[in-house]
């Protein structure tokens, strides 16, 4: 039916050989190819399928090792902005591997149908209008009423994630070794089901899964998820603790399983609304509870309630190995799969890597949802190369004075922004996604005497290494906001900064200015004294804040300086400022703010490949594209 034969009023037609009535304005049918399209994208083979036919896959039919070998493959592809993998002979596994199936920014858009974007604008924009809610709502906003009308999951007789039912033998698959130091294999992209044992709200999450044989893994439930406070939930009770993973769907439920939905949300409802059709589910063939019907594998059983066992190291997220420690032990009862399944994987570590278009796409989605209980904010970005959590960025139109600053302390209290380590407020007319702009933001209006906060002692991010202590930390608040009393600055000429720091400090052996605001200097070894007498010496005058990095940060590169600096550093610790004392139990600070984002003695190593296997591909890379 084409839009052109409706009127822009509301018209009930029935369509012929049809039974039904359907509302045919322009702005609520709209079957255009790609909408059509959509509507078959059941699976991650569906898709894998629609990425083949536009020229987005490249099936590798050369015998591969799922040991190191994929990773430095698939690394080396994102970063040359190669297609997604689909590895057809992996040594030793009896299904093939499928790797970067959404690693760019052209595949997250097929994934969605539309820029991820225009979908959050569009979301917001419904939301808002939606109070009061009223019909004429839900018409002049078709296609989100459409989505919103797919949240309910369905039940369904013909599961393809059933088609069949083995014993559990995890060495049959093609689960892939990271990093050379890696405590083993582990599994990457698991979508976690559990239900809580008191409402029975389902929560699917993304937790790692070391391998320690073919029917255990460890279960990585780190602070602030889901599935580990249902976990908390079922020890209180002494319950038996059912969960089920999903091994391979369609992209819909894969980002919303990645996506830090509020607590309570259901992933599987916001799957529905991201792919605008309803997700089918089953219930599991050894547990009681439900399964996605279309996934590729599905692993049951049970996460015993005292066992604990020793998992990683993992070369993670945040370019480093996070340490081995003690987590619960997942026992596998079945594996079910679909015919001809496909396993698929990806690889975490210094970015970019695919964590970086599934965590921006979310963030694109969900970013503008946070204006319905924030309205003073415009708009928010957490950046990637700093491992999402520890750098967000976040622009504030104030309607009083330090608005941003009871902003940005009340994200530090939200769901899962409440691991950011560090939260810079921007005004309104600052693009937070424009590093630049943020600096520049930084220079002209922050004044560390009145706009800067460090929380000390307070829940971190799992993953976060630098205080030492797991899951706790320190974080740090940086108001940038336009000042009231803008001040001009004398600055040292960049051609005579080179020179001036060799002066004040010798062990300098490299430096960049970045946006005249943030002065990276490169040293080897400690680099707390020499932030320091940066820092506090008056001659160098003009950037704000000196970071020292250690050598193996290229601080030519935005995206590794922003790495080097943001996951090498603890407030609490490693800030500094030119002047510093206590006014009462008050801490006051003037001056340029110094950061040491040195490597340190007791932090995890940084990933490296090792040379062995670098050589190796080097030396098939030909071979693999024939």
């Amino acid at each position: 039916m084409s839009g052109d034969n409706c009127n822009q009023d509301l018209v009930l037609r029935k369509p012929k050989n049809k039974s039904v009535l359907v509302y045919c304005p322009v702005y609520l049918i709209n079957l255009t190819q790609e909408y059509l399209y959509k509507l078959k994208i059941y699976s991650l083979q569906d898709f894998i399928k629609y990425l083949d036919s536009n020229g987005e896959l490249i099936r590798i039919k050369t015998e591969v090792d799922a040991r190191l070998e994929v990773t430095e493959i698939s690394i080396r592809a994102l970063k040359e902005g190669m297609p997604a993998l689909l590895f057809e002979n992996v040594k030793g596994a009896k299904f093939p591997l499928a790797m970067n199936v959404l690693a760019s920014d052209k595949r997250i858009e097929l994934a969605l149908g539309k820029h991820p974007d225009r979908l959050g604008e569009e979301l917001i924009t419904f939301m808002e209008d939606a109070m009061p809610p009223g019909p004429k709502v839900f018409f002049k906003h078709a296609g989100i009423t459409k989505r919103i009308f797919s949240t309910l999951p369905r039940k369904t007789c013909s599961p393809t994630s059933q088609e069949v039912v083995i014993n559990p033998d995890l060495n049959d698959i093609p689960i892939i070794t990271s990093w050379p130091e890696d405590g083993g294999p582990f599994i990457t992209l698991p979508q976690v089901f559990t239900y809580d044992p008191h409402d029975g709200k389902r929560n699917v999450g993304m937790y790692r899964m070391q391998i320690f044989d073919g029917q255990t893994t460890g279960m990585h439930w780190q602070i602030q998820k889901g599935g580990g406070f249902h976990y908390y939930q079922a020890r209180k009770l002494g319950r038996e603790f059912e969960i089920a993973v999903a091994l391979g769907t369609d992209p819909a439920l894969l980002l919303a399983t990645v996506a830090a939905l509020p607590e309570g949300i259901d992933e599987v409802m916001f799957s529905g609304f991201l792919r605008s059709r309803r997700t089918r589910m089953v219930k599991g063939k050894s547990v009681s509870i439900k399964v996605p019907a279309d996934a590729e594998f599905i692993l049951e059983g049970t996460v015993h309630l005292t066992e604990l066992r020793m998992e990683g190291p993992f070369g993670d997220h945040f370019g480093h190995y996070s340490h081995a420690s003690k987590f619960p032990v997942f026992h596998i009862s079945k594996v079910t799969h679909r015919k001809n399944a496909i396993y698929p994987t990806t690889v975490v570590g210094l970015p970019p890597m695919e964590d970086k278009y599934l965590g921006n796409a979310t963030q694109q989605v969900l970013g503008p949802l946070i204006r319905l209980i924030h309205p003073e904010i415009c708009n928010l970005w957490a950046y990637y190369e700093a491992g999402f959590h520890n750098l967000l960025v976040v622009s504030v139109e104030e309607r009083y004075q330090k608005e941003a600053m009871k902003t940005a302390l009340s994200i530090m209290g939200e769901g899962q922004l409440s691991l950011t380590k560090c939260i810079v407020t921007v005004s309104e007319d600052v693009n937070p996604r424009d590093f630049n702009a943020v600096l520049t933001a930084i220079r002209e209006n922050f004044d560390p005497t009145y706009d800067f906060i460090m929380i000390p002692k307070v829940p971190l991010d799992t993953l976060d290494f630098t205080s030492y202590k797991m899951n706790l930390g320190s974080k740090m608040i940086m108001d940038a906001t336009k000042s009231k009393n803008p001040k001009s600055e004398i600055r040292n000429p960049k051609s005579q900064i080179g020179s001036l720091i060799k002066t004040i400090d010798n062990r300098v052996s490299d430096w960049n200015l970045l946006g005249e605001t943030l002065l990276v200097v490169t040293v080897q070894g400690d680099g707390r004294d020499v932030v320091n007498k940066l820092t506090k010496s008056r001659e160098l005058v003009g950037p704000k804040i000196i970071a020292v990095v250690s050598p193996d940060v290229d601080i030519r590169n935005e995206e590794q300086t922003i790495w080097g600096i943001f996951t090498r550093f603890d407030a609490e610790r490693d800030i500094m400022f030119a002047e510093e004392k206590l006014v009462g139990i008050n801490p006051l600070f003037k001056g340029k703010m110094g950061i040491d984002a040195t490597w340190k003695k007791g932090y995890p190593a940084p990933l490296v490949m090792s040379e062995e296997i670098v050589k190796k591909v080097d030396e098939r890379w030909d071979s693999y594209w024939k």
